[in-house]
């Protein structure tokens, strides 16, 4: 291929945006000659190439719009330290059947056993499978409902927090929760109920909630509607966190 054809090609290739195509038409080109391929064979990988790179830079969109804290995935998980809960379960749900089925995944358990990890795991499979996740923690979004409900904002923040496929809720009882903001997280709850998944963690069981929230009727609404289509994991361990220091110190 003369010098001048390969400018004019790779020109149109910028022109279009096909960067994939731009990124590997030449090894493909030798591949193709080397392999005596088709035009129809040829132009096939060229196209391959260019839809995997699409997929990697929506994956990637999706995975910094979920504005995770981390990183994680859930063959990084140590199930070894944590024998409470049974790998072959958690690793099930990385098919994502249940936000196909729109039902919800409680993790429930002390600090430090990995419940965000888990969390950020799953959201991240959900990522790749092109979901739309968000990930935020409790008292993040209780303060962004309480400001939208002082801005007139509120039914706008609700849909967009209803329209996600997936939306991971961290922390849930880490910092008190007001009647107002209990009545809020109520209405998003409601709104996303049997309409989208909702990944939740907290170190507090169901019968603690009350405290949580200082309402009793609150907390059992809540409960009820998150509970209804749920598959719930106690993790009871010790954490990972200690576990480093502990390490940390033998190691000296």
């Amino acid at each position: 291929m003369s010098n001048k054809l390969t400018c004019y090609l790779e020109n149109q290739m910028q022109a279009l945006k096909l960067k994939g195509m731009l990124a590997h038409y030449q090894e493909v080109t030798e591949k193709a000659s080397q392999n005596n391929l088709s035009y129809t064979e040829y132009l096939s990988l060229l196209f391959e190439e260019e839809l995997k790179r699409k997929n990697e830079g929506t994956v990637k969109t999706k995975i910094n719009k979920a504005r995770f804290p981390f990183i994680k995935t859930l063959e990084e998980f140590d199930f070894s330290f944590q024998p409470s809960i049974r790998e072959k379960e958690i690793i099930a749900l990385g098919s994502l059947d249940f936000v196909e089925k729109k039902e919800n995944i409680i993790f429930l358990g002390p600090p430090g056993v990995g419940k965000t990890h888990l969390s950020v795991a799953l959201g991240i499979k959900a990522c790749m499978a092109k979901y739309r996740v968000a990930f935020i923690t409790a008292q993040k979004l209780l303060e962004e409902l309480l400001l939208s409900a002082k801005d007139g904002s509120l039914l706008d923040k609700l849909l967009s927090y209803s329209r996600l496929n997936l939306l991971i809720i961290d922390e849930l009882g880490y910092m008190p929760v007001t009647k107002e903001q209990a009545n809020l997280l109520f209405r998003l709850v409601s709104m996303r109920y049997e309409k989208g998944s909702i990944i939740l963690t907290s170190n507090y069981n169901f019968n603690e909630w009350g405290e949580i929230f200082s309402d009793q009727v609150v907390a059992a609404a809540i409960i009820d509607r998150l509970v209804h289509h749920a598959r719930i994991f106690y993790i009871n361990g010790t954490s990972y966190r200690l576990k480093g220091k502990l390490k940390a110190a033998n190691d000296r």
